[in-house]
């Protein structure tokens, strides 16, 4: 059984035990704003900070944390911040894979990290799915698998959307598969969220009538 742990503070609120949250932003400078207090309190606090960042934003990530007041070389040093590229992490090979990306979060979690970290603060930026529409229906079941796996931890998991870079049916699903959500700069409990039995059951079968059809 799950301990219980005290609530951490993100973007204006009280982050609970329930801690899988979609965050949506419409600029790099909103998402830095919100998140960089969450982020800092982080290392102050000793937790692991795992960052899944695009590639091409990696020197402008570390420039954000630095001026934040993150000591990025030595906390890089000593394991606190981890820093992973969002193409590498979850498109290996070119593809998605959800069920190796469930086992990847299962290493990542506190207790099996390296470094003894009691905690992980995991914030990934999602733009790499925009990229193409082939592992949509993945990374929807990904997302709602998550919320048997996540329960079992007491880490905060942060998947991070640029609303420029989505369209409004696929914001919509990804709502749909976190039960807690940022969006207007302040976190809440996610109304539009749906069990992940119920919305594992409806993405499959848009894929059957898809293949059906085609």
């Amino acid at each position: 059984m799950k301990e219980t742990v005290a609530p951490i503070s993100l973007a204006g609120s009280q982050l609970g035990d329930v801690r899988h949250v979609c965050a949506f932003f419409n600029s790099d400078d909103e998402e830095y704003r919100v998140l960089l207090p969450f982020i800092k309190d982080g290392f102050e606090c000793g937790d692991k900070a795992v960052h899944v960042i695009n590639p091409r934003q990696h020197h402008n990530h570390l420039q954000r944390l630095a001026a934040a007041g993150i000591d990025t070389a030595a906390s890089q040093q000593s394991g606190q911040l981890e820093l992973r590229t969002n193409t590498e992490t979850y498109l290996r090979d070119g593809r998605f894979d959800q069920d190796r990306m469930l086992q990847v979060f299962e290493q990542l979690a506190s207790g099996n990290a390296k470094g003894g970290f009691l905690l992980s603060r995991i914030v990934c930026h999602m733009e790499w799915a925009a990229e193409g529409r082939s592992h949509v229906d993945d990374l929807l079941e990904y997302e709602t698998r998550l919320n048997y796996l996540l329960p079992r931890y007491k880490d905060p998991v942060i998947c991070t959307y640029d609303l420029a870079k989505f369209g409004g049916d696929m914001v919509i699903d990804i709502m749909r598969t976190h039960p807690m959500i940022i969006i207007g700069g302040i976190l809440q409990h996610n109304p539009f969220f749906v069990p992940p039995e119920e919305f594992l059951r409806e993405v499959r079968e848009r894929r059957t009538r898809r293949s059906t059809c085609a």
